[in-house]
């Protein structure tokens, strides 16, 4: 198309094949789009574009993608505050007809699998390295290690006893991510070998609790593979875009002497990723 469309907090450029998300980075704009600064979204990773009117005389231009399409989004798992998702463009009431125009132009380019999930992850993940400090420590990830460094002031004494860790990706087969907005958010890595639900009969899920890879329930506070969010600790726009960064990585990592993982949605209350583990109630 070659033409720009600027809205409220960011900039949409669109090309022949793709749409360049361009973020502002003012005071008013979410801090998860600052962390963004940038994506460019294909066009094939796109279902369907949306155009309704939004909040104090604004329209929204929703360009919905497919399913399992970008890291980003399956890592969030639906968690996202409608605020902070970067496939919708606000922009003044009075320019509904020029965003109309364009979102007939996106339909008009999607591609013809834009009713089915993408079997593999079409939008770039934010690139490593990255990290961030969670409220029991530390976690950063190098592109193809994860690293979990404990704070003396907050890990539990089972974090301690078992001493900092690092996981290649090539060790693991999931990442759950809870929103730090929530009650017990936490990022969570699933390694490799967990059981899954099919091989273990767990309770209904709880939030702050999971399963180890011998099957056993495991608090999260005590499981040294995860990391607690908290005021101040692990905010949205630090830990979602690191849990994309793993999520993507693992998913393109084979596991030894395997082909790439088969991409399956997750998150808390989703379908889960082949192997990783299912949140449980502690028991009684």
């Amino acid at each position: 198309m070659g033409d720009v469309l600027a809205g409220i907090h960011a900039t949409w450029e669109f090309d022949t094949d793709s749409v360049l998300i361009r973020f502002e980075r003012g005071i008013r704009t979410p801090r998860l789009f600052q962390s963004l600064r940038e994506r460019r979204i294909p066009y094939a990773a796109l279902s369907s574009v949306e155009l309704f009117p939004g909040k104090r005389g604004t329209v929204v231009l929703h360009a919905v993608p497919r399913p399992g399409a970008d890291p980003l989004l399956e890592a969030a798992a639906g968690q996202l505050k409608t605020g902070c998702d970067p496939y919708r463009l606000a922009l003044p009431a009075e320019r509904e007809t020029l965003a109309g125009y364009y979102a007939a132009e996106l339909r008009a380019v999607l591609g013809p699998d834009a009713s089915l999930p993408a079997d593999r992850f079409l939008v770039a993940a934010p690139e490593a390295p990255m990290q961030f400090k969670a409220y029991d420590g530390r976690a950063g990830f190098d592109g193809s290690r994860v690293s979990f460094r404990w704070s003396w002031t907050g890990a539990s004494s089972a974090k301690w006893k078992a001493g900092d860790q690092t996981f290649p990706v090539a060790e693991l087969c999931g990442v759950e991510w809870r929103s730090p907005d929530a009650l017990e958010g936490y990022l969570r890595l699933v390694p490799r070998g967990a059981p899954t639900d099919a091989e273990v009969a767990v309770p209904v899920p709880g939030p702050a609790t999971g399963l180890d890879t011998l099957g056993q329930c495991v608090q999260v506070d005590q499981d040294p593979a995860a990391v607690l969010f908290g005021r101040g600790y692990g905010p949205v726009h630090e830990s979602l875009p690191f849990a994309a960064a793993v999520l993507e990585s693992v998913r393109r990592t084979p596991f030894p002497g395997h082909g790439p993982r088969t991409p399956v949605r997750g998150g808390p209350g989703q379908e889960r990723h082949p192997g990783r583990t299912r949140p449980c109630r502690a028991p009684a």
